[in-house]
């Protein structure tokens, strides 16, 4: 079995494209064959290598290491031109003259007369020698005037068109180039590819393609028809196709809001494809689980909250070191990982996503005095403060500075004064971070230390 991925580059890997690439990759790996890559590259003005290297990233990123060779469609006109020359000379193609201006008044008179705009096979059977001596040419395929194409889609089921309604589409352009109907399925062909894992919208590019596949048969070997699966797209919440205003629409963009790769591959696992009521997969159990047979027909809906509350939960099982070492570079150069890495299980208990995490960190690093958030501020009333250079006073006699020793003292001074202890820990939360939220009060002082929790305190009291 061989599958393949091949995404253009258009500056990001699509958050669809990727989950198809991951489709085609568990699909090779559980049945014990090849996954390969293909960048189709063919139009110069976007695929950059800046482009390119942003889809390699994404899918390092994502864990998804392809087998080979990545294969470069560009650096394979040559050959794609080859193809076309050979279902020429077999009679299965031919050369049409028609000029871009007779292309377009066809057009607009099968506008007016309402009929499908496709070409009439004006030089299907005419000699060329009827043509102006040196005129530019098109190979066109001769595609069957009767009958219907079948296509046993792993997904989709049967589908089938009626022939009459594929017209003789261009293989080789006028300049010599191949379009992108030749350029791939002589590039699946000549990879080997198996299996064809896309979204639905290249279903009907399948009914041509194979019409290549079927006339190369007879004039060169190894031109088998591959089982194609055509996968449904991605949808927002409210059922549209997925759009730049559901959000994020790139791999990288979803990276960049501090989303786990391990979160991001399980959640566009789940995309179509399930098992029982299982939410999240292993590595491994996704690749012994996956098969084509499970995903559905029907398009899949992207929800936002859904895949930062399953992101929350692979925050709070990853390791600790790990995750400091994450975000350690988004707190500035101030970070101390060893420092996060002893915080981390009391930062990670709340954090939906790595940014959210970074901030909640944050304050272990600030420079006194601390800048202190409106809502921190609103806190620290007379009183408050009054009642902070007790504890001050009180925290300067501890001789255990542990947090059962810390949260003893604190609440016999709670017991003192008769108030909750909430009313003593969230102004002291305030000195301490600046902040109205973080880890536990007495978890903050302990990883804070005694000399740094006293002077924090210190600078709000005016101590």
């Amino acid at each position: 079995m061989v599958t393949r991925f091949a995404p253009s580059p258009t500056g990001f890997l699509h958050i669809g494209n990727a989950r198809t690439g991951l489709f085609s990759w568990l699909y090779a790996r559980h049945h014990g064959g090849r996954a390969l890559l293909r960048i189709e590259d063919t139009d110069k003005k976007r695929s950059t290598q800046e482009a390119i290297d942003v889809i390699l990233d994404g899918l390092e990123w994502l864990g998804l290491e392809f087998d080979g060779d990545t294969v470069y469609q560009s650096q394979r006109a040559d050959r794609h031109a080859e193809v076309a020359r050979k279902l020429l000379d077999a009679g299965h193609a031919y050369k049409c003259f028609a000029s871009p201006e007779e292309l377009a008044e066809m057009r607009e008179q099968q506008r007016a007369a309402k009929q499908p705009l496709r070409y009439d096979g004006r030089w299907r059977d005419r000699d060329p020698s009827e043509a102006p001596e040196g005129a530019p040419y098109t190979i066109r395929i001769k595609t069957p005037e009767g009958g219907e194409t079948v296509i046993e889609d792993a997904v989709q089921g049967r589908v089938k068109v009626d022939n009459r309604e594929i017209d003789d589409f261009i293989l080789l352009r006028a300049d010599g180039t191949p379009t992108y109907m030749l350029a791939v399925v002589v590039d699946d062909m000549d990879m080997g590819c198996t299996h064809i894992i896309r979204g639905d919208d290249h279903l009907n590019n399948a009914f041509r393609q194979i019409q290549v596949i079927r006339a190369m048969q007879g004039v060169e070997d190894g031109w088998e028809e591959p089982t194609y699966a055509h996968v449904p797209l991605i949808h927002g919440n409210d059922g549209a196709k997925l759009s730049k205003r559901h959000g994020a629409l790139g791999v990288r963009d979803y990276r960049d809001m501090g989303i786990l790769p391990e979160t991001l591959f399980n959640y566009l696992l789940r995309l179509g494809w399930g098992h029982g009521d299982q939410e999240e997969f292993s590595r491994e159990e996704a690749i012994a689980l996956f098969d084509i047979d499970a995903v559905g027909k029907g398009p899949s809906r992207f929800d936002m909250k859904k895949l930062l509350s399953m992101n929350g939960n692979y925050i709070r099982k990853a390791d600790d070191a790990r995750l400091a070492s994450l975000i350690a570079p988004l707190i500035g150069p101030e970070a101390d990982e060893a420092l996060l890495t002893r915080a981390m299980p009391e930062l990670k208990t709340r954090a939906r996503d790595l940014n959210e995490l970074a901030d909640g960190a944050a304050f272990l690093f600030k420079q006194r005095p601390l800048e202190l958030t409106e809502k921190a501020a609103g806190l620290l009333d007379d009183d408050a403060r009054s009642r902070l250079s007790v504890i001050a006073d009180r925290l300067r006699g501890e001789t255990d500075w542990t947090i059962e020793a810390l949260e003893a003292n604190l609440k016999a001074y709670a017991e003192e004064l008769e108030l909750g202890l909430g009313k003593l820990a969230q102004p002291l939360r305030a000195a301490l971070t600046g902040q109205t939220t973080s880890p536990g009060i007495f978890d903050v002082l302990v990883l804070l230390g005694r000399e740094e929790s006293l002077a924090r305190i210190d600078d709000q009291t005016g101590a």
